[in-house]
């Protein structure tokens, strides 16, 4: 493959991951400051705040779902054809989501309306991270796997700069402006982002282990049956791996908007920014990270990070209740943008590898998009609710961030460093052609 082609795979991947994630954070985002507002409306603020966790939660759930529809489609027709599908199905859910009138305009349908969109985006995500991964992991050398596994990860962090980056432009409205119309405005120019992800994924070719697959005539009739048949050891390995890079990710960078703007003082714009300067240090970091998979294993690098989670979880709260807004910052960049960068950068390259070609857009999508459900989208919700139910006390929540870290740590060690291996078989098979 030319580099000219390389690089428009590795685009292809990054922006389609970009433009989805930039859509599901907006929400989590939007949930927290206006929703319990303009859609979940109760009496008791707290009671709304969870509504609104709840509406986010329940994407996660749908999930695997839409893993399981395109992963099939994955698995049986091609990798390609999934993507543009998946990022079409997100684009009009996102972009509606910018038109929907409130509570206060037509009552109940407002909050049913925003949830049936919320689903919509959750079939279209479950289904995106899947073949994104595998456009660029399949297109990747043997000795670049870790690096080009890492480049739609950097979706995640980029698409929530993005989110994060629209609502705090809008947020410097005026605070009426901001809940009647400001926060509709990122929601509705995402439509401009979807067209220009789908004209760069119409211009790359299938994947080549794909075609593989199809010439060897091996295509299953069903991957989700041979999945949970024959892989589902496997599955669990990635459900477990997957929680330590879900649970944390989503309290540094969604719950900690709402504590820290209700439960400790910052303002909105302050908590706003440090999220977004730990999303732009750990951007840059995953490709360094997954560069340096390649030469040090996955498993070594995932661990590694895992532990500092864990011992991190105290420290990071501490340095929130001290009330500065540099320490909200250097906190901040140390979670999200330092200590998780590493396990990111090589979970989607470690799924793979643990995956058969015919089955692997199934499996690494069962294995994330369940882990996601069961860890990433309840963690505001619990920690939320561990805050109601401990008197606004940070120590169950920080227990909670080390009991997923240990989870993880279960579940790797069942896994075999097969970057190394991999790596060894591709230089023996090139000297013996030599």
């Amino acid at each position: 493959m030319d580099k000219k082609q390389t690089r428009r795979v590795l685009i292809a991947s990054l922006v389609g991951s970009s433009i989805e994630w930039f859509d599901y954070f907006l929400y989590g985002t939007v949930a927290a400051l206006v929703f319990n507002q303009l859609f979940f409306v109760t009496e008791d603020p707290t009671v709304g705040l969870l509504l609104a966790y709840a509406s986010f939660a329940l994407a996660f759930f749908i999930r695997p779902f839409g893993g399981i529809i395109f992963s099939h489609i994955g698995d049986r027709i091609g990798r390609k054809k999934t993507l543009v599908l998946t990022l079409s199905l997100m684009g009009v859910a996102t972009f509606g989501m910018g038109l929907l009138p409130t509570y206060q305009a037509i009552g109940i349908w407002a909050p049913i309306l925003l949830i049936t969109l919320r689903l919509v985006q959750g079939l279209g995500i479950g289904g995106e991270w899947g073949g994104a991964l595998l456009l660029a992991v399949e297109y990747a050398p043997p000795e670049k796997k870790g690096l080009y596994g890492s480049i739609p990860q950097m979706g995640v962090t980029i698409g929530m700069f993005m989110g994060t980056i629209a609502l705090w432009l809008m947020t410097m409205l005026p605070e009426e402006s901001f809940i009647t119309w400001g926060w509709r405005v990122p929601f509705i120019l995402s439509a401009l982002l979807v067209v220009f992800g789908l004209w760069i994924r119409k211009g790359i070719d299938e994947t080549p282990e794909f075609k593989k697959v199809q010439e060897s005539g091996e295509i299953p009739k069903l991957p989700i049956v041979d999945t949970l048949k024959y892989h589902w050891r496997e599955v669990l390995i990635a459900i477990g791996a997957k929680v330590v890079e879900t649970a944390p990710f989503y309290i540094f960078s969604t719950f900690v908007v709402s504590y820290a703007t209700t439960n400790l003082d910052f303002t909105r714009t302050n908590t706003l920014t440090a999220v977004m300067i730990a999303t732009v240090v750990t951007t840059i970091l995953i490709p360094v990270m997954g560069n340096l998979s390649d030469k040090v294993g996955r498993k070594k690098l995932y661990v590694t990070g895992t532990v500092a989670m864990a011992l991190f979880a105290f420290p990071y709260f501490w340095m929130l209740q001290q009330g500065s807004v540099a320490l909200l910052i250097i906190a901040t960049v140390i979670g999200l943008g330092i200590i998780w960068a590493p396990i990111t950068a090589v979970l989607g390259t470690m799924f793979s590898e643990i995956f058969d070609a015919k089955i692997r857009y199934t499996g690494i999508s069962l294995g994330y998009q369940i882990g996601a459900a069961l860890a990433g989208g309840t963690a505001p919700l619990v920690a939320t609710a561990l805050l109601v139910r401990f008197d606004n006390s940070y120590i169950p929540v920080a227990i909670y961030i080390i009991f997923t870290a240990l989870i993880s740590l279960v579940a790797i060690w069942a896994v075999k460093d097969r970057s190394r291996q991999q790596l060894d078989q591709s230089v023996e098979a090139k000297e013996s052609r030599a």
